[in-house]
């Protein structure tokens, strides 16, 4: 048994990926926000069996982006030009959203990048969660390996 991150279609309840992980590794949700139109990257870092999202970074606020840093995070605008939100450390045991129809939600992880389209039609849920599986889940299953 080893952790990997495991991303199940909730409506199903089946998993549609397991990706091998590390705890401290960090990955990347991306999305078009909804009204002002921009890019949003959510920063999220394994941590044992459950996932920190440790920050988020923008380029354009809009309902529900942080105009100001409070409760102790830091609002910086970077080299890039991106505004950057961090000291979220806000700890979950799992993740799930709605699979976007015109935002675009990818996971950027171990170097690749991919478009949650792909595991399940938009407009559907997914599950991210760490958990410890085996070589046979994993064998079964969709695989990505580093």
């Amino acid at each position: 048994m080893f952790p990997a991150l495991v991303i199940t279609d909730v409506k199903a309840s089946r998993p549609v990926m397991y990706i091998p992980v590390h705890d401290g590794e960090e990955f990347v949700i991306s999305f078009v926000h909804s009204v002002n139109k921009r890019p949003v990257y959510d920063h999220i870092r394994v941590n044992g069996q459950s996932l920190t999202i440790v920050k988020s970074r923008y380029d354009a606020f809009g309902a529900g982006m942080p105009e100001t840093a409070v409760d102790g995070k830091t609002l910086t605008i970077n080299h890039d030009g991106m505004l950057e939100l961090s000291g979220v450390n806000y700890t979950l045991p799992e993740i799930k959203l709605f699979v976007g129809t015109v935002s675009q939600h990818a996971l950027h992880i171990q170097n690749k990048r991919i478009l949650l389209s792909s595991l399940v039609q938009p407009g559907e849920p997914l599950q991210f969660k760490v958990m410890k599986v085996s070589y046979l889940q994993m064998w079964k299953g969709r695989c990505l390996y580093d």
